[in-house]
């Protein structure tokens, strides 16, 4: 099952919303902790020459910082055409515009379409989509050796913020809802398709992982 219209036209709408923040967040501070630790796994898995693949790219500084560290080049997904819009810009600011390639749209409905890829990331992506099984088994039939997502982790903290933040969006009327699935079922979902677990880190709030095939 794809995601639905109204709750992926509002996810969207709150991302193309977001995208300034973001572009100003990397701009003064750079990458977010999780990530760096993300592109730590991803070197010791070996990154040269390699297609990445990230689904739910955002403004695109991940990617981009991998193909700063040899990766060869890099297709980009997101919902939101203004967060897409600020990955190209800043492609083209950091003299990466040829080597990477953006599509806008629900991966789920777009896999057909994608190139396969060496390393697929979703950082922070399953938390966004109502059908993390379907979004999990298409990204990783895409995927040829590494597999890296970063999602929050199951403790009564985020379990409260994502509670208050599901409240606050339904009294706002919107249809985009964060979600907090069970780790052991993404774990099982990934090593069903023959990936095991090389590594991953956790910050307070989230955990990444990367699987290896």
């Amino acid at each position: 099952m794809a995601c639905c219209s109204i709750p992926c036209a509002d996810t969207s709408r709150v991302f193309s919303k977001l995208a300034p923040l973001y572009r100003w967040r990397f701009h003064l501070f750079g990458l977010e902790k999780n990530q760096r630790q993300m592109i730590g796994l991803l070197d010791q898995t070996g990154i040269d020459n390699a297609q990445l693949l990230e689904i739910g790219c955002g403004i695109g500084y991940l990617h981009q910082a991998l193909l700063r560290d040899g990766a060869e080049r890099a297709t980009g997904i997101d919902m939101s055409a203004r967060m897409l819009s600020e990955a190209h810009r800043l492609a083209q600011a950091s003299g990466l515009a040829g080597r990477t390639d953006y599509h806008q749209g629900d991966f789920v409905e777009l896999a057909d379409s994608v190139p396969m890829a060496d390393i697929t990331i979703l950082d922070k992506v399953i938390c966004c989509y109502p059908d993390p099984e379907q979004l999990m088994k298409l990204a990783l039939a895409k995927t040829r050796r590494v597999m890296a997502l970063t999602y929050p982790r199951n403790r009564l903290p985020t379990r409260i913020g994502v509670a208050l933040m599901t409240g606050l969006l339904r009294l706002a009327g919107c249809g985009f809802r964060p979600y907090l699935h069970n780790p052991a079922d993404i774990e099982r979902w990934i090593t069903a398709e023959g990936f095991r677990r090389h590594d991953s880190e956790q910050t307070f709030e989230w955990s990444t992982d990367v699987y290896l095939k």
